[in-house]
């Protein structure tokens, strides 16, 4: 017999709660009423939300074969995840034939640590970004400042967001929040060189980024950032983007770091059709991207001489592990979903505490980071920041049935909770209904709750652990008496006499 060890099976790992930004710091209710009370971002995310909504309505309202186009990047997607392991090792072999370097980070603490350590190699204490969720995810930023490094945010959102020592409260507009008095001021404050007469028109703030950007652009010998696909055939990378500054991230340094999630694979160049088309129109209610980088590996005399690509799993392995959860890894990012949810709308996203906000984050987020970490854990109240309208599943261009994996994600949250007072009312509630008398019973002690009731028979306050049901809502105060009281009273028997001499004579 064998003396080898092969250990005991375990459950993926989630990403690590001490590093990154997968947790907020409060539930969603708590930092949803917060919210609530900011009349101006409400006003700002409203506005915005509506306007792309109705762009996207637009322009996938023009594909007669939009439906079918749908289908299909579900189908891909739920290919590359049925084979994830086969395509990232024939995506790491075409990376490296190509000239790259690939590096396999299991958490945000190792991708933070491999990014660094490749930033540290070129002798730069400032690096450029073009907009990455897998690098907010990390909290790259945060560490790189922490190891003395200066991470530079070159799209135009993530760079007020980041003069503004703000979070991004939207996938695809992180500074949507934000209206142009307020980003001039954040200009006029924290942008070296900036014209002080400087006006809130939107050319004028964009020209005043793009000098800010320029020079530095001119003399950094690293960029890192992230890909919205990665082609396991080609080992080709794409980022999609609407002002150029990703293309200069891509082409001017010395050297190039791509951080990507293992779910952004797709199998075949061929498959970028599909993508390609369902992107822009659900993102930006555009036809097509402005710009569209692609690279493989390096070329001599071109672009970057040196590439690095990490490969992040943070959680996504115990996503993938989830039968039913796993169809959150479906995500493209896009940003459908939240300018549709009426819950989104209200909140804005930093309600959600996650570098993933609106419902695809409220799936995505306990999936990644898990939902019991720690008591009370915020995450494991996103699952109910949901009104389950179904407005999401509309909108999402590779189907991804948003409303049914929140119901399991609380479905889950409930199973793997503990005993809470909403349990023992049930556990009370069931034992009293088993029995006939014990339900009589019940229902004459009831009648105490008369007393709580105001004068219009509303009861708008119980006390814990059954407060959280009038916190939103009031409740009708018991009845005088009960149906069964009703029926065998004198009262009760005349109405049914009544009733039936009636019957009678219609039926006549």
């Amino acid at each position: 017999m064998s003396r080898t060890f092969l250990g005991l099976p375990a459950a993926p790992p989630r990403a690590p709660r001490s590093t990154g930004n997968l947790r907020g710091s409060e539930p969603f209710p708590a930092a949803a009423h917060t919210e609530l009370g900011n009349t101006q971002l409400r006003r700002n995310v409203g506005k915005a939300t509506r306007t792309i909504r109705d762009k996207r309505l637009a322009v996938t309202g023009e594909l007669p074969d939009w439906e079918e186009l749908r289908s299909a990047g579900a189908a891909v997607k739920a290919d590359v995840l049925a084979r994830l392991p086969e395509l990232l090792e024939q995506f790491e072999a075409a990376v490296t034939a190509r000239g790259g370097t690939v590096h396999w980070a299991r958490d945000a603490a190792e991708a933070n640590e491999i990014v660094t350590g490749l930033v540290r190699a070129t002798g730069s204490d400032e690096a450029l970004k073009v907009k990455s969720m897998a690098t907010q995810e990390i909290g790259l930023n945060e560490h790189l400042e922490s190891e003395g490094i200066a991470a530079v945010e070159t799209d135009l959102a993530e760079l007020i967001v980041q003069l503004g020592h703000d979070r991004p409260s939207h996938i695809l507009v992180p500074a949507i929040h934000r209206n142009r008095a307020e980003i001039r001021e954040i200009f006029q404050r924290e942008m070296p060189g900036v014209d002080p007469d400087l006006d809130d028109d939107p050319e004028q703030l964009a020209a005043a980024a793009r000098t800010f950007l320029r020079e530095k652009f001119m003399r950094c010998p690293v960029a890192i950032s992230g890909a919205n696909f990665g082609v396991a055939e080609t080992g080709t990378l794409s980022v999609v983007e609407s002002e150029g500054n990703g293309r200069m991230c891509l082409t001017m340094p010395e050297t190039l770091i791509s951080v990507m999630g293992i779910e952004k694979l797709i199998p075949a160049f061929a498959d970028l059709e599909v993508f390609l088309q369902l992107l822009p129109r659900s993102s930006t209610g555009e036809r097509m991207n402005p710009y569209t980088s692609m690279w493989t590996g390096v070329t001599d005399g071109d672009g970057p001489q040196e590439f690095h690509l990490v490969l992040l799993d943070n959680g996504r392995t115990a996503a993938l592990a989830d039968k039913v959860g796993r169809e959150a890894l479906h995500c493209i990012r896009c940003s459908a979903c939240l300018n549709v949810c009426p819950v989104y709308e209200r909140t804005g996203g930093h309600a959600y505490g996650s570098t993933y906000p609106g419902p695809i984050g409220a799936v995505l987020t306990p999936q990644l980071a898990g939902m019991h970490e720690q008591s009370h854990d915020p995450n494991a109240s996103l699952p109910y920041a949901s009104s389950l309208c179904g407005a999401c599943y509309d909108a999402c261009p590779v189907k991804i049935d948003i409303p049914s994996l929140l119901v399991e994600l609380r479905h889950q949250h409930v199973e793997q909770a503990p005993p809470r007072g909403e349990a023992a009312v049930m556990k009370a509630a069931s034992l009293a209904m088993s029995s006939a008398k014990r339900f009589t019973t019940a229902q004459r002690a009831a009648r105490l709750g008369r007393v709580l009731g105001g004068a219009d028979g509303r009861i708008s306050s119980l006390p814990p652990p059954l407060n959280a049901w009038t916190g939103s809502r009031d409740l009708p105060a018991p009845p005088r008496q009960t149906f069964r009281e009703w029926w065998d009273s004198a009262e009760g028997r005349g109405t049914i006499d009544e009733a039936r001499r009636e019957s009678r004579g219609g039926a006549q």
